[in-house]
Protein backbone atom coordinates (compact mmCIF):
# COMPACT_ATOMS: atom_id res chain seq x y z
CA UNK A 1 0.00 0.00 0.00
CA UNK A 2 1.34 3.40 -0.96
CA UNK A 3 0.09 6.73 0.22
CA UNK A 4 -1.07 9.89 -1.49
CA UNK A 5 -1.33 13.44 -0.25
CA UNK A 6 -4.72 14.97 0.45
CA UNK A 7 -6.36 17.42 2.79
CA UNK A 8 -9.62 16.33 4.38
CA UNK A 9 -12.25 17.79 6.67
CA UNK A 10 -11.05 17.30 10.24
CA UNK A 11 -14.66 17.12 11.43
CA UNK A 12 -15.10 13.80 9.59
CA UNK A 13 -14.74 10.81 11.92
CA UNK A 14 -13.73 7.46 10.40
CA UNK A 15 -13.63 4.11 12.20
CA UNK A 16 -11.34 1.37 10.86
CA UNK A 17 -12.38 -2.19 11.77
CA UNK A 18 -9.40 -4.38 10.84
CA UNK A 19 -7.92 -7.28 12.81
CA UNK A 20 -4.44 -7.07 11.26
CA UNK A 21 -2.65 -4.61 13.58
CA UNK A 22 -0.12 -3.51 10.97
CA UNK A 23 -2.73 -2.75 8.31
CA UNK A 24 -4.97 -1.10 10.91
CA UNK A 25 -2.16 1.16 12.11
CA UNK A 26 -1.10 2.01 8.55
CA UNK A 27 -4.60 3.04 7.46
CA UNK A 28 -5.26 4.94 10.68
CA UNK A 29 -2.02 6.92 10.35
CA UNK A 30 -2.71 7.65 6.70
CA UNK A 31 -6.22 8.94 7.36
CA UNK A 32 -5.04 11.11 10.24
CA UNK A 33 -2.29 12.51 8.03
CA UNK A 34 -4.94 13.19 5.39
CA UNK A 35 -6.85 15.34 7.87
CA UNK A 36 -9.54 12.97 9.12
CA UNK A 37 -10.30 12.02 12.71
CA UNK A 38 -9.51 8.29 12.55
CA UNK A 39 -9.71 5.47 15.08
CA UNK A 40 -8.81 1.80 14.64
CA UNK A 41 -10.40 -1.24 16.30
CA UNK A 42 -9.88 -4.98 15.78
CA UNK A 43 -13.32 -6.61 16.10
CA UNK A 44 -17.04 -6.18 16.57
CA UNK A 45 -16.89 -5.77 20.33
CA UNK A 46 -14.37 -2.94 20.06
CA UNK A 47 -16.43 -1.41 17.26
CA UNK A 48 -19.52 -1.32 19.48
CA UNK A 49 -17.57 0.37 22.28
CA UNK A 50 -16.16 3.00 19.91
CA UNK A 51 -19.51 3.75 18.27
CA UNK A 52 -21.20 4.06 21.67
CA UNK A 53 -18.77 6.82 22.63
CA UNK A 54 -19.43 9.08 19.65
CA UNK A 55 -20.88 8.88 16.13
CA UNK A 56 -18.77 8.15 13.07
CA UNK A 57 -19.33 9.46 9.56
CA UNK A 58 -17.80 6.42 7.86
CA UNK A 59 -16.76 2.90 8.84
CA UNK A 60 -14.04 1.08 6.92
CA UNK A 61 -15.03 -2.52 7.58
CA UNK A 62 -12.95 -5.61 6.86
CA UNK A 63 -15.03 -8.54 5.64
CA UNK A 64 -12.94 -11.33 7.15
CA UNK A 65 -12.84 -10.75 10.91
CA UNK A 66 -12.50 -13.24 13.77
CA UNK A 67 -15.83 -14.01 15.42
CA UNK A 68 -18.47 -11.79 13.85
CA UNK A 69 -17.78 -11.20 10.17
CA UNK A 70 -17.86 -7.88 8.41
CA UNK A 71 -21.29 -8.77 7.01
CA UNK A 72 -22.62 -9.28 10.54
CA UNK A 73 -21.22 -5.94 11.61
CA UNK A 74 -22.50 -4.17 8.49
CA UNK A 75 -26.00 -5.36 9.30
CA UNK A 76 -25.69 -4.00 12.84
CA UNK A 77 -24.29 -0.66 11.68
CA UNK A 78 -27.17 -0.19 9.28
CA UNK A 79 -29.67 -0.91 12.06
CA UNK A 80 -28.15 1.55 14.52
CA UNK A 81 -26.23 4.23 12.61
CA UNK A 82 -26.30 6.50 9.58
CA UNK A 83 -22.56 6.05 9.06
CA UNK A 84 -21.39 5.28 5.53
CA UNK A 85 -19.76 1.86 5.15
CA UNK A 86 -16.94 0.77 2.86
CA UNK A 87 -16.31 -2.98 2.91
CA UNK A 88 -12.72 -4.20 2.56
CA UNK A 89 -12.40 -7.68 1.11
CA UNK A 90 -9.76 -10.01 -0.26
CA UNK A 91 -12.46 -12.35 -1.59
CA UNK A 92 -12.92 -12.54 -5.33
CA UNK A 93 -16.46 -13.97 -5.35
CA UNK A 94 -19.02 -11.46 -6.61
CA UNK A 95 -21.63 -12.88 -4.22
CA UNK A 96 -19.52 -11.85 -1.23
CA UNK A 97 -19.22 -8.30 -2.50
CA UNK A 98 -22.88 -8.04 -3.45
CA UNK A 99 -23.89 -9.36 -0.02
CA UNK A 100 -22.23 -6.34 1.54
CA UNK A 101 -23.94 -3.95 -0.87
CA UNK A 102 -27.31 -5.57 -0.23
CA UNK A 103 -26.83 -5.22 3.53
CA UNK A 104 -26.33 -1.51 3.03
CA UNK A 105 -22.62 -1.00 2.39
CA UNK A 106 -22.00 2.06 0.25
CA UNK A 107 -18.92 0.73 -1.54
CA UNK A 108 -16.19 -1.85 -1.29
CA UNK A 109 -12.50 -2.02 -2.03
CA UNK A 110 -10.46 -5.15 -2.69
CA UNK A 111 -7.20 -6.12 -1.02
CA UNK A 112 -4.49 -5.30 -1.77
CA UNK A 113 -5.18 -1.66 -2.51
CA UNK A 114 -3.25 1.59 -2.76
CA UNK A 115 -3.93 4.13 -0.03
CA UNK A 116 -4.49 6.79 -2.68
CA UNK A 117 -7.33 4.63 -4.08
CA UNK A 118 -8.80 4.26 -0.60
CA UNK A 119 -8.70 8.03 -0.15
CA UNK A 120 -10.55 8.52 -3.45
CA UNK A 121 -13.27 6.03 -2.51
CA UNK A 122 -13.72 7.62 0.91
CA UNK A 123 -14.12 11.04 -0.68
CA UNK A 124 -16.62 9.69 -3.21
CA UNK A 125 -18.75 7.95 -0.57
CA UNK A 126 -18.75 10.98 1.72
CA UNK A 127 -19.60 13.24 -1.21
CA UNK A 128 -22.58 11.08 -2.18
CA UNK A 129 -23.84 11.21 1.38
CA UNK A 130 -23.06 14.86 2.13
CA UNK A 131 -25.96 16.96 3.39
CA UNK A 132 -26.93 20.14 1.63
CA UNK A 133 -25.50 23.36 3.06
CA UNK A 134 -28.93 24.31 4.38
CA UNK A 135 -28.95 21.24 6.63
CA UNK A 136 -27.51 22.91 9.72
CA UNK A 137 -28.09 22.26 13.39
CA UNK A 138 -31.16 23.95 14.77
CA UNK A 139 -33.02 24.00 11.47
CA UNK A 140 -36.58 22.90 12.36
CA UNK A 141 -37.37 21.38 8.99
CA UNK A 142 -35.17 20.45 6.07
CA UNK A 143 -36.54 20.46 2.54
CA UNK A 144 -34.86 17.76 0.47
CA UNK A 145 -34.88 17.66 -3.31
CA UNK A 146 -37.45 15.17 -4.54
CA UNK A 147 -37.59 13.46 -7.93
CA UNK A 148 -40.91 12.15 -9.21
CA UNK A 149 -41.68 9.36 -11.67
CA UNK A 150 -44.67 7.05 -12.29
CA UNK A 151 -46.29 7.90 -8.95
CA UNK A 152 -43.06 7.51 -6.96
CA UNK A 153 -41.21 10.17 -4.97
CA UNK A 154 -37.44 9.67 -4.74
CA UNK A 155 -35.19 11.55 -2.30
CA UNK A 156 -31.61 10.62 -3.23
CA UNK A 157 -29.94 12.65 -0.48
CA UNK A 158 -31.90 10.78 2.19
CA UNK A 159 -31.82 7.46 0.30
CA UNK A 160 -35.60 7.19 0.51
CA UNK A 161 -38.30 6.11 -1.93
CA UNK A 162 -42.02 6.78 -1.41
CA UNK A 163 -44.94 4.99 -3.05
CA UNK A 164 -47.96 6.86 -4.37
CA UNK A 165 -49.72 6.21 -1.04
CA UNK A 166 -46.79 7.55 0.97
CA UNK A 167 -45.24 4.27 2.09
CA UNK A 168 -41.55 4.88 2.69
CA UNK A 169 -38.78 2.52 1.60
CA UNK A 170 -35.15 2.84 2.60
CA UNK A 171 -32.53 2.36 -0.10
CA UNK A 172 -28.92 1.35 0.28
CA UNK A 173 -26.22 3.63 -1.06
CA UNK A 174 -25.67 1.37 -4.06
CA UNK A 175 -29.41 1.26 -4.84
CA UNK A 176 -29.67 5.03 -4.56
CA UNK A 177 -26.77 5.58 -6.94
CA UNK A 178 -28.22 3.13 -9.46
CA UNK A 179 -31.74 4.58 -9.37
CA UNK A 180 -30.41 8.13 -9.71
CA UNK A 181 -28.42 7.21 -12.82
CA UNK A 182 -31.41 5.41 -14.33
CA UNK A 183 -33.64 8.40 -13.57
CA UNK A 184 -31.24 10.80 -15.23
CA UNK A 185 -31.20 8.57 -18.31
CA UNK A 186 -34.93 7.79 -18.40
CA UNK A 187 -36.01 6.54 -21.82
CA UNK A 188 -32.43 5.71 -22.81
CA UNK A 189 -30.76 2.32 -22.97
CA UNK A 190 -27.78 2.29 -20.60
CA UNK A 191 -25.25 -0.53 -20.82
CA UNK A 192 -23.95 -2.35 -17.75
CA UNK A 193 -20.49 -0.88 -18.26
CA UNK A 194 -21.98 2.61 -18.44
CA UNK A 195 -23.88 1.97 -15.21
CA UNK A 196 -20.66 0.89 -13.51
CA UNK A 197 -18.83 4.04 -14.61
CA UNK A 198 -21.74 6.37 -13.81
CA UNK A 199 -22.34 4.90 -10.34
CA UNK A 200 -18.78 4.11 -9.28
CA UNK A 201 -16.63 6.38 -11.44
CA UNK A 202 -14.38 3.49 -12.44
CA UNK A 203 -15.04 0.85 -15.08
CA UNK A 204 -13.16 -1.74 -13.01
CA UNK A 205 -14.84 -0.89 -9.69
CA UNK A 206 -17.39 -3.72 -9.90
CA UNK A 207 -18.37 -6.30 -12.48
CA UNK A 208 -21.49 -6.57 -14.61
CA UNK A 209 -22.96 -9.37 -12.49
CA UNK A 210 -23.02 -6.99 -9.54
CA UNK A 211 -25.07 -4.52 -11.59
CA UNK A 212 -27.52 -7.28 -12.54
CA UNK A 213 -28.00 -8.25 -8.89
CA UNK A 214 -28.48 -4.64 -7.81
CA UNK A 215 -31.04 -4.10 -10.59
CA UNK A 216 -32.88 -7.22 -9.42
CA UNK A 217 -32.96 -5.93 -5.85
CA UNK A 218 -34.17 -2.50 -6.95
CA UNK A 219 -36.90 -4.08 -9.07
CA UNK A 220 -38.18 -5.98 -6.04
CA UNK A 221 -38.47 -2.76 -4.07
CA UNK A 222 -40.26 -0.99 -6.90
CA UNK A 223 -42.64 -3.96 -7.16
CA UNK A 224 -43.67 -3.40 -3.55
CA UNK A 225 -45.41 -0.24 -4.66
CA UNK A 226 -48.21 -2.35 -6.13
CA UNK A 227 -47.64 -1.22 -9.69
CA UNK A 228 -47.57 -3.90 -12.36
CA UNK A 229 -45.48 -1.86 -14.79
CA UNK A 230 -41.88 -2.98 -14.96
CA UNK A 231 -40.01 0.29 -14.73
CA UNK A 232 -36.53 -1.17 -15.29
CA UNK A 233 -36.59 -3.15 -18.52
CA UNK A 234 -33.83 -5.46 -19.67
CA UNK A 235 -32.78 -4.77 -23.25
CA UNK A 236 -31.14 -8.03 -24.23
CA UNK A 237 -27.55 -7.58 -25.32
CA UNK A 238 -27.60 -3.84 -24.65
CA UNK A 239 -28.36 -3.09 -21.00
CA UNK A 240 -31.26 -1.53 -19.14
CA UNK A 241 -33.97 1.01 -19.93
CA UNK A 242 -35.75 3.06 -17.26
CA UNK A 243 -39.20 3.05 -18.83
CA UNK A 244 -41.02 5.86 -17.06
CA UNK A 245 -42.44 9.32 -17.52
CA UNK A 246 -40.87 12.07 -15.46
CA UNK A 247 -43.49 14.06 -13.57
CA UNK A 248 -44.44 17.46 -14.93
CA UNK A 249 -43.07 20.57 -13.30
CA UNK A 250 -39.54 19.23 -13.12
CA UNK A 251 -36.75 19.51 -15.57
CA UNK A 252 -36.36 16.43 -17.70
CA UNK A 253 -33.13 14.54 -16.87
CA UNK A 254 -30.29 15.08 -19.29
Amino acid sequence: MTSGNSVADQTIHILIVEDDPDINALITRFLKKSGYQAEGVANGREMDVAMAKHPFDLVLLDLMLPGETGLDLCRRIRATSDARVIMVTALAEVTDRVAGLELGADDYIGKPFELIELAARIKAVLRRGAPRKSETAGTPEVIHDSLHFSGWRFEPERRLLYTKTGVRMALTGAETDLLLVLYRHAGQVVSRRQLIVLTRGDEDAIDERTIDLLVSRLRRKLAQGGRQLELIRTIRGDGYLFDTTIAGGEEKPS
